[in-house]
């Protein structure tokens, strides 16, 4: 029972003859020539995305990204003690990184949007977790390579370890000479590099690949410097997420301490702001029509530390002037987007008005003049005469017998239209050529 649950687990089950592995790997390495260009393009792609704040062009540039390549590389080599490989893969890699910080710095030099936006910020702080992703994605990478059915986990690891937005945010901290920005995502892609290249290491030790030296002496060195190294790398990425557990704590306390003694008792808020990363912490709010006055506003702070929220103070706003520069503040981040929908709505808006007729007394005139039509229904449709362009023709569509010279001459003048069809559904004398109709009564 025991050796077939092992056997079911076996990672040697379908596995690829590992000199034809190596050779793949080894293939991959190297950037010139067209895979400089793809990364490029990447960059660019991701960089865009990230400006535009669009998760779906950011995972498009992961996926076409060749920066995989050379860390897995590193990861053979470490793991089979070849030096000249491990040379070779870490040359490509510093080659790839240079360029995808010269090409995204220039792009977001160049660039005139540089507001800071959500996909850019979530780069710039890494903790332990990005470890966890870029490990376990780094594993799945290499067993996948390492198969005889490659399968689909490839663009998955592409996405999941994410190496293009973080050097793009590099980028974006050098243009905009931002270095928290920099040394933030620049961590952040050196973790995803270290973890994924250090994946492949243990894969590649697991399935016993042959090594290059037999020297036990090199063996322990290496094991040495990257258990080091894995020092080096995890210790500040759990302190961070150690101060990230502490901001939302803090956050989370903050917000029940507001909703208690204040929404619960009434009172609205029309701005709120917590500031964990003060000295001290700063909780601050205004209300719509309540004030305080200062022994009120000392015993609210005296009520922070009883409640968890110890080196904190709480400001209430209670000038006018202020709390408007504040509210203020807070819509103005979001301009840029409210006037592109209002751009997207006009353009709609304009189209839409190009096919209906907006006047709402035409029906009543034509219930007037001419009493015996029925089951009225009109607007401008695209018609094809004998070109492939279209052009607007108003059509009306109606029931019933009428003079339809008549009525044409009257639609012609009523409404200052050349083209008019009209369209008797009881005899059927016309039928348009491409109808579409957006308004009926």
């Amino acid at each position: 029972m025991i050796n077939s649950i092992f056997n079911f687990i076996n990672l040697h089950n379908g596995e690829e003859k590992k000199d034809k592995v190596l050779e793949n790997v080894i293939s991959n390495i190297s950037f010139r020539g067209s895979n400089l260009w793809i990364l490029a393009c990447a960059i660019i792609i991701a960089s865009i995305g990230l400006n535009v704040n669009s998760t779906a062009v950011i995972i498009g540039a992961m996926l076409i990204s060749p920066l995989m390549g050379p860390i897995v590389g590193a990861g053979f080599a470490l793991g089979t003690y070849n030096f000249r490989l491990l040379k070779k893969s870490i040359k490509s890699l510093l080659i790839a990184t240079f360029v995808s910080l010269a090409v995204s710095a220039l792009y977001f030099y160049l660039s005139p949007f540089k507001d800071v936006q959500s996909e850019l910020l979530s780069r710039t702080a890494p903790n332990i977790y990005d470890v966890m992703i870029a490990f376990f994605g780094g594993l799945v990478g290499v067993i996948a390579i390492t198969r005889v059915e490659k399968g689909n986990p490839i663009p998955g690891v592409a996405i999941a370890t994410a190496l293009m937005p973080p050097l793009c945010t590099a980028g974006f901290g050098l243009a905009t000479f931002n270095f928290s920005f920099f040394f933030g995502a620049f961590y952040l892609y050196t973790i995803n590099c270290f973890f994924i290249c250090i994946a492949t290491f243990f894969v590649v030790k697991f399935l016993k690949y042959p090594s290059s030296i037999i020297d036990n002496k090199y063996e322990k060195r290496i094991r040495y410097g990257i258990s080091i190294l894995i020092l080096v790398m995890i210790i500040p990425s759990f302190y961070l997420a150690y101060n990230l557990y502490n901001e939302k704590k803090f956050t989370k306390t903050a917000e029940q301490f507001i909703q208690k003694e204040f929404e619960n008792n009434g009172y609205t808020i029309i701005y709120k702001k917590i500031a964990y990363n003060a000295s001290p912490k700063t909780i601050d709010i205004a209300f719509l029509n309540k004030t305080f006055n200062k022994e009120q506003m000392a015993s609210y702070n005296k009520m922070l530390t009883d409640n968890g929220l110890s080196n904190t103070k709480l400001n209430i706003r209670q000038d006018d002037t202020d709390i408007k520069s504040q509210i203020l503040s807070e819509i103005n981040k979001f301009d840029t987007n409210i006037s592109e929908k209002d751009v997207t709505i006009s353009n709609l808006r304009r189209q839409l008005d190009t096919y209906r007729i907006s006047d709402s007394s035409f029906l009543k005139e034509i219930k007037i003049l001419y009493p015996e039509m029925r089951n009225i229904s009109y607007g401008k449709i695209e018609q094809y005469p004998e070109t492939d362009s279209a052009r607007l023709q108003f059509t009306l569509m109606y029931s019933g017998n009428s003079d339809a010279t008549r009525l044409k001459n009257w639609l012609h003048e009523r409404l200052n239209e050349k083209n008019i069809t009209l369209v008797n559904i009881a005899d059927n004398t016309a039928k348009p050529s491409n109808t579409r109709t957006d308004k009926k009564k």
